[in-house]
This record gives structure tokens, C-alpha cells and sequence, in this order.
């Protein structure tokens, strides 16, 4: 099979050309391929001919994005759009990942968000994520968007940060009030994977690692894992911009994304723990 996989250089990139080896890989990134520029990829695409496009390239900088102007648009919706087009014109699928910032986040966080509920982004990010996926509705019928949350992998995240902290300090503070599921760049590749292998619906799918948690149990459980011995304070998010006087875009209160359409198809969803515990043994720390 063929597959062109745009952004091909960043983290879930990586995890999902490992979990598509064997397959006739396209990967291009900005230099190969503009994604903002529509008759570039007409070109590119019907050059190519493959048989999926799975864009991972985005403009993933959430505080960066509220100063950044009109390129997180162009990067987030309209490269997107034209990837949509494309697909459309040669009749292949799309393959999109978005994100949880397209709701509001301010969900109860005894309730999990589904994939209908309404949309009410507060950021640049989320704003223009949500965009780039009504830009994929109007221009293809057959997409599927992922949507994923707290991702770590091959790459700089919150895990290794918490590691590198969790060796220099004897305690930290992290936040306490915001609600997810960390979710393992591999599994959300497998998910990819899986769902072109089994042929499931179009649609837009929730695509996070199984179980809810905070970043502050989240750090506990990676030091706990890595047998790293340090002090973990739980702070607000207003308390924790407060002490680290930093300027950020608005996070989620709630970022827990229901996985059940995604798991009616018969789809492999891994507990966020089990995802950690596989991530911290490759990287050598178990």
C-alpha cells in the first residue's frame, strides 16, 4: 500500500512509519512539501498517487500560536483544506489528527467529552485546529479525524521533562486540576493503523490511551515507574502561572475524551498506565 505521510519528521510521525513498515511510505515534510500551498499538493498528490494521506503536520506551539498571526491558520486549516482537495480529486482518504483544545474544556470533570458535543475553542491552537476540520468535512466525505490529547513519544515531551526534573530536584510542583488521558505517540499510531486495516466508518473518532488522570498523578506514577525519588507538589493552574510567572494560552480543566465510537469498532486502546510503563522501558528507564 501507498501512503503519503505529511509532517513526516515530528513524533507521531515517527511511531506511525514504524507501525506502517512494509508499506510504500511517502514522507515529506515543509521542505518537501508546502501543505499551505494548494497547487503544490494538487501536483504533489496526483504525482504520487497514494492510496491514504495521513497529514501529521500542524502548528502544535499553544502559547507560541496566540502571538504567531496567520500562519497557524494556514498550517492548521488551510494545509488541511488543500490536503482534503487533493484526497478528494484522486479519491483516496484523508487521515487527520486534531486535538481535545476544540472544546472548551470547562466540561464537568465527571463527564467525558464525545465527539458531537459542541465545539467551543478558547485558543489560537484550538481555534484553528477546529478549522482545519470543518475544511476537511467540506471538501471530502472520506476522512477520518483523530483526535488526541497529552501526547508523548519520540520526541521532547512532558515525560522526559518530568524525568529530567525528577533527577536535578528533590520536589516539584505540577498542576493539579487538569484532567486527561497521557496518550503514547506508538498507541495512537496502532490506532492509525488499525483503522485503516479494518476499513472502519469515516467519521471523526477520539483517539486518546485508555483511563483519566492529571498531570500531577501523571508525574507521581512516571517517577513512581522510574524509581526516581523526588517531591511532588499538587498545585492549581493559576497557582502554577503564578509561581513560574509565565504568560500561557488557556489550557483544558478537561481534556477527557470518550473512546467508545473508536472501541464499538473493535479498535486496540491500551490503559495509559501499561502505555507508560512500555514507553519508559524504551527509553531505558525501567
Amino acid at each position: 500500500m501507498k501512503i503519503l505521510i505529511t509532517g513526516a519528521n515530528g513524533m507521531l510521525a515517527k511511531s506511525v512509519r514504524k507501525r506502517l513498515e512494509g508499506n510504500e511510505l511517502i514522507c515529506t515534510d515543509v521542505e518537501d512539501l508546502d501543505i499551505t500551498d494548494e497547487n503544490a499538493v494538487l501536483k504533489f498528490v496526483e504525482e504520487t498517487n497514494p492510496e491514504y494521506i495521513i497529514n501529521c503536520a500542524a502548528y502544535t506551539a499553544v502559547d507560541k500560536a496566540e502571538e504567531a498571526g496567520e500562519i497557524v491558520e494556514k498550517i492548521n486549516a488551510i494545509g488541511p483544506e488543500n490536503l482534503a482537495k487533493a484526497a478528494k480529486k484522486i479519491d483516496i482518504p484523508l487521515i487527520h489528527i486534531s486535538t481535545d483544545y476544540v472544546f472548551g474544556g470547562n466540561l464537568d470533570v465527571e463527564k467525558v467529552y464525545k465527539e458531537d458535543d459542541p465545539k467551543s475553542p478558547v485558543t489560537a491552537y484550538g481555534i484553528t485546529k477546529l478549522h482545519g476540520e470543518e475544511k476537511i468535512k467540506e471538501n471530502t466525505d472520506k476522512y477520518y479525524i483523530f483526535r488526541t490529547a497529552w501526547l508523548y513519544g519520540d520526541g521532547n515531551n512532558f515525560v522526559r521533562t518530568m524525568l529530567k526534573l525528577g533527577e536535578q530536584k528533590d520536589e516539584i510542583s505540577v498542576v493539579c486540576d487538569q484532567h486527561g488521558s497521557p496518550t503514547y505517540a506508538e498507541d495512537l499510531a496502532n490506532i492509525i493503523g488499525e483503522a485503516i486495516e479494518k476499513k472502519i466508518p469515516y467519521g471523526v473518532y477520539h483517539a486518546t490511551n485508555q483511563g483519566y488522570t492529571t498531570w500531577y498523578d501523571f508525574t507521581k506514577a512516571i517517577f513512581e515507574y522510574a524509581g526516581i525519588i523526588c517531591k511532588v507538589n499538587p498545585v492549581t493552574t493559576e497557582k502554577y502561572i503564578e509561581m513560574m510567572k509565565v504568560t500561557q494560552a488557556k489550557r483544558p480543566k478537561n481534556s477527557q475524551l470518550s473512546k467508545e465510537k473508536l472501541l464499538a469498532q473493535g479498535i486496540t486502546i491500551p490503559n495509559w498506565e501499561d502505555a507508560l510503563k512500555r514507553y519508559l522501558q524504551e527509553e531505558g528507564k525501567i
